[in-house]
């Protein structure tokens, strides 16, 4: 029998929401999905910045109307749009994310992951990129500065012997902000590992303890955090799905403790994205794909599903009602999966053959919202408040 704690009180005002909109970010342009409450149908607006890559759309939490957009075009360096009329107009960064020293490591690749920051702080945002690098703007996304505690220590220290040794750059796709405390950060980078700030991102320490290593190479840092997931009122819980697994650490802990080793031997624990119920700081959701050596990226046997934990991963279920249920051999990337912030919370992903998926009941059941789009990189939700 499994005992699941008790919900807390739902912690989102919800009866002043207009609609709910769907950022996907793909690797030929953007799109923005629309739907009232009910969640049952939905419009479509774009395709934004067609032909480009856009790595990740969010719209602002702390005022439901501003959008930022990371963007590499065919023939330019990668920047970050922003708009505030949901798309109609763009304006670019004035000055984007950039490296100052360029003799220890190669200009931007791209702009992984773009976060708004902490919620007293209105006009701050933080952007990480490939080669791994992190960075804070201070006027909204026009201007962005490196965050000097990490790139010119951090970097130097861990990241570049792996860019060094390996084709795949490292990339900082991953930027939380304690709602509690603007001062604690955490980063995760893929091939290297998870890293904390308690002090603005001055100093920065790894917190990779009890994770595996991945078999790159004889090097210290080499553990492969796929996405991480902080919940937002209780940010002592802290999860991650890895390259080997999932994991998840309760703080002040400095340990993380595998809970993929409940999940189904026949499905095993590899994949990309986790989300975590934005009431419940016990129910996670991930979406496994094949583990083998060859690191094959499909959904086990091709029958899709998401594997849900209600017992902060002590054991899972299987939710595939509605999906296909064989011959779809597709995976889901680490931003392709994400929560709304309705009363019956709603799940989202992406898929990289350009299919898009909702449930509108916590993962119980399934429908598809859209279907030949570019491959999904990355997906986020917002509300649009009434007026």
């Amino acid at each position: 029998m499994v005992m699941v704690e008790e919900k807390p009180a739902l912690v989102y005002i919800r009866d002043d929401i207009a609609e709910i909109i769907l950022l996907v970010a793909t690797n030929k342009g953007a799109f923005f999905y629309y739907s009232d409450p009910e969640r049952r149908h939905w419009d479509v607006s774009g395709p934004h910045f067609l032909g480009s890559i856009v790595n990740h759309v969010v719209i602002d939490p702390r005022d439901n109307k501003t959008i930022l957009a990371s963007v590499k075009p065919y023939s330019s360096d990668a920047t970050i749009y922003r708009s505030t009329d949901f798309g109609k107009n763009w304006t670019v960064a004035n000055q984007p994310p950039k490296f100052i020293d360029t003799e220890s490591r190669k200009q931007v690749v791209s702009i992984s992951f773009i976060s708004p920051g902490h919620a007293k702080e209105k006009h701050v945002w933080y952007a990480g990129t490939s080669p791994a690098g992190l960075f804070r703007s201070i006027d909204r996304g026009n201007s962005w500065e490196i965050v000097e505690g990490f790139n010119n220590k951090l970097y130097l220290e861990w990241t570049k012997i792996i860019s060094d040794r390996n084709h795949d750059l490292p990339e900082l796709h991953s930027i939380i902000i304690d709602p509690t405390n603007k001062n604690q950060l955490y980063i995760a980078i893929s091939l290297v590992g998870i890293f904390e700030s308690t002090d603005y991102g001055k100093s920065w320490s790894a917190l990779n303890k009890g994770l595996p290593k991945s078999n790159y190479n004889e090097i210290e840092y080499r553990y492969d955090t796929h996405s991480i997931a902080l919940h937002p009122t209780k940010p002592n819980k802290l999860f991650q799905q890895n390259k080997l697994g999932i994991y998840k650490i309760e703080r002040p802990q400095n340990k993380w403790i595998n809970i993929g080793k409940n999940m189904p031997q026949e499905i095993g624990s590899s994949g990309y994205p986790i989300q975590i119920h934005p009431d419940d700081p016990n129910t996670i959701w991930v979406f496994p794909i094949e583990s083998t050596n060859t690191w094959v990226k499909v959904c086990h046997d091709g029958r899709p599903a998401l594997y849900c934990s209600k017992d902060g991963g002590r054991s899972w279920f299987r939710q595939d009602i509605g999906l296909p249920m064989r011959n779809a051999w597709f995976y889901v990337s680490k931003n392709g999966l994400c929560t709304d912030c309705m009363s019956e919370v709603g799940l989202y992903f992406g898929t990289n053959t350009g299919s898009l998926w909702m449930s509108n009941n916590e993962g119980n059941s399934w429908r598809q919202i859209a279907v030949h789009l570019p491959k999904v990189l990355a997906i986020e939700s917002g509300k649009i408040l009434k007026k």
